[in-house]
């Protein structure tokens, strides 16, 4: 069966070209609305493996898609929320993965052009995956090193680490670098250790790790 998605979007244009990408990427688009309420109606009636809203929607257009996807997330743990926003907005992001990040991810709207990578990420989500927006985790960076945390790590691991941070696996990361899986376990297991993140069994490392990264990059 088709995996399926609820998408919440004030722009109709936005919301119809999404609609389109995700149904002919073979997902099924089970509902499409226009504001937060209508989601978390749509919701009520019906849990989709994933949902896909805006940060800013009617009727104040600030923060009622980020709400919802809070709500979604404490009420329908086992929906997939991804939220899109027009630019890097931290606090949001920091918001959003607070908690358990299996199934979450925050994007901004330029990657929906990217098709293979934007369902790439949909697909990832509704595995329970983690999705960060890479521009998100160079700012996250960037304020991070005006406290020089990282001076620790070798060029290769802070790499890794920004990898790692944007919710890539290990084959993943091994790709991007060109290098084997071995080593980037190696690099992985260096950074856990030199940032005393070390803890939790095999199964629950996969799962917290970006959450991990992003707690230590916000403290």
């Amino acid at each position: 069966m088709p995996l399926t998605v609820v998408i919440a979007e004030d722009s109709v244009l936005l919301r119809v070209g999404i609609t389109h990408l995700l149904t002919d990427a073979g997902f099924d688009v089970i509902d499409a609305v226009g504001n937060a309420e209508e989601l978390l109606s749509s919701l009520a009636k019906r849990q989709p493996d994933v949902v896909v809203t805006d940060v800013r929607m009617p009727p104040t257009h600030t923060d009622e898609g980020i709400r919802a996807a809070l709500v979604i997330r404490r009420q329908w743990p086992a929906v997939g929320v991804l939220v899109l926003s027009q630019y890097v907005e931290e606090r949001y992001a920091v918001e959003l993965l607070a908690g358990d990040t299996r199934g979450v991810g925050y994007l901004l709207k330029d990657r929906v052009a990217d098709v293979t990578q934007f369902t790439d990420a949909v697909h990832r989500i509704c595995d329970g995956g983690a999705v960060l927006d890479p521009d998100v985790v160079s700012q996250l960076f960037a304020r991070s090193r005006r406290r020089d945390p990282l001076e620790r790590l070798t060029p290769r691991e802070q790499e890794v680490l920004r990898l790692m941070a944007e919710g890539r696996s290990n084959a993943g990361i091994a790709a991007a670098l060109v290098v084997t899986e071995g080593a980037v376990e190696k690099h992985v297991t260096n950074i856990f250790s030199k940032l005393d993140l070390i803890g939790g069994d095999g199964s629950t490392r996969d799962h917290r790790r970006v959450l991990a990264v992003l707690h230590y990059l916000e403290t």
